[in-house]
C-alpha cells in the first residue's frame, strides 16, 4: 500500500462535494417502507404513548398517510391491523373475513392510489386471536404449526383478493411460504409478492408494537417456540434458504439494528433483496435518547438507516419514513 505522505486518505473527505462522489453507500427515499396501523371509525387518530409521535388511523387516515407517502418518494407502506376486541377468538377467524379491517384499508388505498404505490401487508394471526400468539394453540398453549399454515395460507388470499401487492408472512410457521405461494398461483396472483420474515427473532425489541396492535395485553406466554433464539446466526441462513427455496421474492430480518451480522451474512449468500425491520423498541429508543438530549434525532436516524443499507439492506421498514424522506429530499 502507497505510504504517508503520497497516501493521504483525508483529501478526499476535505469537502462536501468531495466527500458526495467517493461515497460507497446511498440512501434515497426510494429505500423505505412505511409501517401504519389501522383502526375502526371515521376521522379517528390514536396517538400510542410507547411509540411517540406514531398513531393508528382509520381508513381515511390511511389513505392520507398513503398520498403522503407518494409525494415524499416513499414507494411502499406496509399495513397493520388493531383488530377491535370483541371480533379476536382463539382461533383468529377475523383473518380470513374478506371485509375485515386490514381487507378494508388495502382496497381503500388501491382505490385511491392504484399502482402509484406498493401496500405490503402483514400475514399473522396475532392481530386476530385473543391469546395474541401468531397461530392456533393446542391444549397445551403449544402453537400447532400445520393447522396454522392453513389459516395463514387463507390469509393470504383474502389480502392478495383486496389488492395486496406484497404479502409479508411474520408468523415463523415451517413451511407457510411454499403453501402461501402454491395459494397465490392456483387463485391467478402471479405478480403478489412474498417479503418473508425470513429470519425473525424472538426480541424484546417488540413491545410498542403489540401495544399498537392490541396484542401485548393478551399474550399468554411468549413465543420463543417458533421465533428464532437471538443466539442463532447459522440457524437463520438456513430458515432464509428454506423460504428462497420455497418461492420468497425477498427476504426480511427482524429486528434490524441488533443483527446487523445476519443482514450482511444474507446479502452475502443469497441472491435475492434483503429487508431490514427497524423495530417499535429501535425507534422509541432513538425517540426517546433525543428528547433528553442525549443526541440530534434527525442525526442519529441517518447513521442508523446507512448502517442498515451498508450492511447489505436493499430497504429498511421504519416508523421514521416520513421524517428520513423529508431529510433526504432536503
Amino acid at each position: 500500500m502507497t505510504q504517508f505522505p503520497l497516501h493521504r486518505p483525508r483529501r478526499t473527505r476535505a469537502h462536501t462535494w468531495s466527500r458526495a462522489m467517493v461515497r460507497e453507500t446511498r440512501l434515497d427515499p426510494s429505500d423505505l417502507i412505511w409501517p401504519l396501523f389501522v383502526t375502526s371509525g371515521k376521522g379517528v387518530e390514536e396517538p400510542i404513548a410507547s411509540l411517540p409521535g406514531v398513531s393508528r388511523w382509520s381508513l381515511d387516515g390511511i389513505v392520507a398517510r398513503a398520498k403522503e407517502a407518494i409525494s415524499l418518494g416513499i414507494p411502499c407502506i406496509a399495513l397493520f391491523p388493531n383488530t377491535p376486541a370483541e371480533k379476536r377468538s382463539d382461533d383468529g377467524k377475523e383473518a380470513l373475513n374478506p371485509d375485515n379491517l386490514m381487507c378494508r384499508a388495502i382496497d381503500a388505498v388501491k382505490q385511491a392510489c392504484g399502482n402509484d404505490l406498493g401496500v405490503l401487508t402483514d400475514v399473522a394471526l396475532d392481530p386476530y386471536t385473543s391469546h395474541g400468539q401468531d397461530g392456533l394453540l393446542d391444549d397445551n398453549g403449544y402453537v400447532i404449526n400445520d393447522a396454522t399454515v392453513e389459516v395463514l395460507t387463507g390469509q393470504s388470499l383474502v389480502q392478495a383478493d383486496a389488492g395486496a401487492d406484497i404479502v409479508a408472512p411474520s408468523d415463523m410457521m415451517d413451511g407457510r411460504i411454499g403453501a402461501i405461494r402454491d395459494t397465490l398461483e392456483q387463485a391467478d396472483h402471479h405478480n403478489v409478492q412474498i417479503m418473508a420474515y425470513a429470519a425473525k427473532y424472538a426480541s424484546a425489541f417488540y413491545g410498542p408494537f403489540r401495544d399498537a396492535v392490541g396484542s401485548g395485553g393478551l399474550l399468554k406466554g411468549d413465543k420463543k417456540s417458533y421465533q428464532m433464539d437471538p443466539a442463532n446466526g447459522d440457524e437463520a441462513m438456513r430458515e432464509i434458504a428454506l423460504d428462497i427455496d420455497e418461492g420468497a421474492d425477498s427476504v426480511m430480518v427482524k429486528p434490524g439494528l441488533a443483527y446487523l451480522d445476519i443482514i450482511y451474512r444474507a446479502h452475502q449468500a443469497f441472491d435475492v433483496p434483503v429487508y431490514a425491520y427497524q423495530v417499535s423498541g429501535e425507534y422509541a429508543m432513538l425517540e426517546a435518547a433525543s428528547s433528553v438530549g442525549a443526541g440530534d434525532r434527525d442525526a442519529l436516524l441517518m447513521e442508523k438507516l446507512m448502517a442498515f443499507k451498508r450492511a447489505g439492506c436493499s430497504g429498511v421498514l421504519t416508523y421514521h419514513a416520513p421524517v428520513a424522506a423529508r431529510l433526504l429530499n432536503g
